[in-house]
């Protein structure tokens, strides 16, 4: 692995500060305060290539590779988590499965415009009941003709109520319950927020990525013409779990933006801040903080980056899963950007509390990286189911079961 930058690399990463630090850090903290979606800043990435850096050319995307992707996050979410979790779920978890299971029709009908920024994308799984468990969803769908009615609540949709295109997954058969047979009738489908029976009913009132949009949307008897389901009935856990993989690396590099962001914002108080006569910076207890947040964030920055050559590499040879190597990204870079935004919060001391501080919007915003896009403890079983099959498989010197390869898979 060579993790030397190409200069277009570089330049993507230039290009995107650039964006950040002029266009949107000025505004950023009455965008948090009053909730406003950066729609517009949105829009102009698009038009910068990051809404589809994963899109093939052919298709209207930059045709880049994840390394790429992962650079241009950690930028944004230097500045602004919000806009980064919007690029995100765009790129990885709608553009990306869209590309790969969608037929020629559905291609050219959405991802040009996702790529371009037009429209946003929403990855719709999770329901009130459901949430670490993908495969107890409560979403039907119910085939009448050449039509599907769907009828259920998906809730924490990033991006609802601002996307063109939402992917949605229902149970499609009765026997969705069963023991056994829940995987194969879970299928995906591309909605459009003006089909019949599509109603976003609430915004939630969140602790941080206040300018982020996370809806409750209700599909009542919503019609979805046959053409909109995305790959084949029962296909739809695979795309779920195969999208959420790489919406995984997404976060993980999200995380590593936003800790970086709170180091910058920190090592300046340090070398500001006088107490005592000199600077805090000067204090070993506030250096330690500082050497310790660098050598967490230097940590979590090679595990995403090599999460996203493994991706690359999977992609070229035809595989679909990233499994443990993304949950070890995600889990590490998560719980570490919470760690490095507590003790920016500390360096700062009451500044840091203070809602005129970055590092207070970024201590808010930390929070949730251990929870979605799969929680921690969710990462901790696949990383161990990995690690113990294994052991297993070369302790036994033969292969999976297909039951065994399922279980690991499901997760």
């Amino acid at each position: 692995m060579d993790f030397s930058l190409t200069d277009d690399q570089r330049m993507i990463r230039e290009n995107v500060r650039r964006f950040m630090e002029t266009e949107v850090r000025p505004i950023i903290r009455r965008y948090d305060r009053e909730e406003t979606f950066a729609g517009a800043e949105i829009r102009r990435l698009g038009e910068l290539g990051c809404c589809g850096m994963l899109i093939p050319e052919e298709w209207g995307g930059a045709g880049l590779d994840t390394i790429s992707y992962v650079l241009m996050l950690e930028e944004v979410a230097r500045v602004d988590s919000s806009i980064a979790v919007a690029l995100s779920v765009t790129n990885s978890v709608v553009g990306w499965p869209l590309w790969r299971h969608g037929n020629d029709a559905q291609r050219r009908k959405y991802l040009p415009r996702l790529a371009r920024g037009e429209i946003l994308g929403a990855f719709c799984l999770t329901e009130p009941q459901a949430g670490s468990d993908a495969a107890a969803i409560e979403t039907r769908a119910v085939r009448i003709g050449k039509t599907y009615r769907l009828s259920g609540t998906k809730s924490w949709v990033t991006n609802g109520g601002e996307s063109g295109a939402y992917l949605v997954f229902a149970k499609t058969e009765p026997a969705a319950g069963a023991p056994g047979v829940t995987k194969n009738v879970i299928t995906a489908f591309l909605v459009e927020p003006g089909f019949s029976g599509f109603r976003v009913s609430r915004y939630e009132d969140k602790m941080g990525l206040r300018s982020s949009r996370s809806a409750e949307i209700v599909f009542a008897d919503c019609e979805v013409p046959e053409e909109n389901r995305l790959g084949e009935e029962g296909q739809g856990l695979k795309i779920a779990l195969e999208a959420l993989d790489g919406g995984r690396v997404g976060i993980a590099a999200q995380a590593v933006g936003l800790a970086q962001g709170a180091l910058d914002a920190a090592a300046r108080y340090a070398k500001a801040r006088r107490a005592f006569g000199k600077t805090i910076g000067e204090f070993q207890a506030v250096q330690f903080m500082l050497a310790d947040m660098q050598t967490e964030i230097e940590a979590a920055r090679f595990m995403v980056w090599q999460a996203a050559w493994i991706r690359d590499t999977m992609r070229d040879t035809g595989s679909s899963r990233l499994g443990a190597f993304a949950s070890r990204a995600k889990l590490f870079a998560g719980e570490m950007a919470n760690r490095v935004a507590y003790k920016a919060v500390q360096i700062h001391g009451s500044m840091g509390y203070s809602r005129e501080s970055d590092v207070e919007r970024m201590y808010r915003d930390a929070r949730v990286l251990s929870i979605y896009e799969g929680t921690s403890e969710i990462q901790r079983m696949i990383i161990a189911r990995d690690l113990l099959g294994a052991k297993t498989r070369d302790q036994r010197g033969q292969k999976d079961s297909p039951q065994e390869s399922r279980s690991r898979g499901a997760h």
